[in-house]
């Protein structure tokens, strides 16, 4: 058997998690589809082997958090906290995504069709999240390390306290939060971007039409003439 159906209108989410931890693991089974999700919250958390899971319509909260391995599709929308402290592995969302996506996600690509709401990517530690249309405010707020592609908008103070991060993004930019500054692109900055935009499906679009942000690096230290900022 290589894939496996799982309905959610006769089958708990609670099986079909115990299953995804427990039994998967040697059943020979590639392919796990969660039909009738019906924005249940939690659906593929803490996965941890090399296999594809289909969420087949909207997903409530938490959706493919903590993911390993895994690529896990979820072909409507995605409540908050989508990919959350993801650690390698793929995640897309067809639709749209709600707050919080990719919240600390430490590695991995999460993939958003749709538009993204606030604080996508906050105190992103590693993972690259590629954003089809716009993010809300405060995006990549204490943005550690990883890289947000934004195709659209973003909404105010990107990047607030960002560290290491990088931010491309393609349309127009609200505001800067603290300590983010416009960069230049590199020659590293342009292959990074040319890569993830291939992998998340968007190739015909060329680097040269985005800007790059990141930090400013005064806020590393604290000072007492930046107290107001921090």
């Amino acid at each position: 058997m290589d894939s496996l159906n799982f309905d959610l209108k006769t089958i708990s989410l609670r099986e079909v998690n115990h299953y995804l931890h427990n039994d998967l693991a040697g059943s020979g089974v590639q392919q796990v589809l969660i039909s009738n999700p019906d924005g249940a919250h939690n659906i593929a958390v803490g996965l941890n082997l090399p296999v594809e899971v289909i969420i087949d319509g909207h997903a409530g909260y938490y959706a493919a958090g903590m993911n390993q391995h895994a690529n896990v599709t979820v072909t409507g929308s995605a409540g908050t906290g989508v990919a959350e402290n993801m650690m390698s592995g793929t995640v897309h969302v067809k639709g749209f995504a709600s707050n919080a996506a990719g919240a600390t996600a430490n590695g991995g690509l999460l993939i958003i069709d749709g538009d993204a709401g606030l604080r996508c990517g906050i105190s992103l530690k590693g993972a690259d999240i590629v954003v089809g249309g716009s993010v809300g405010s405060f995006s990549a707020f204490m943005a550690q390390a990883g890289n947000l592609v934004v195709l659209g908008d973003a909404g105010e103070a990107l990047g607030d306290s960002i560290y290491e991060a990088r931010l491309f993004v393609r349309g127009a930019v609200k505001s800067l939060g603290s300590d983010c500054e416009q960069k230049e692109m590199g020659d590293e900055e342009y292959s990074v971007l040319a890569d993830l935009l291939k992998r998340s499906g968007h190739a015909d679009l060329s680097p040269g039409e985005f800007r790059l942000y990141g930090s400013a690096r005064t806020l590393y230290n604290f000072h007492v003439d930046n107290s107001g900022s921090y």
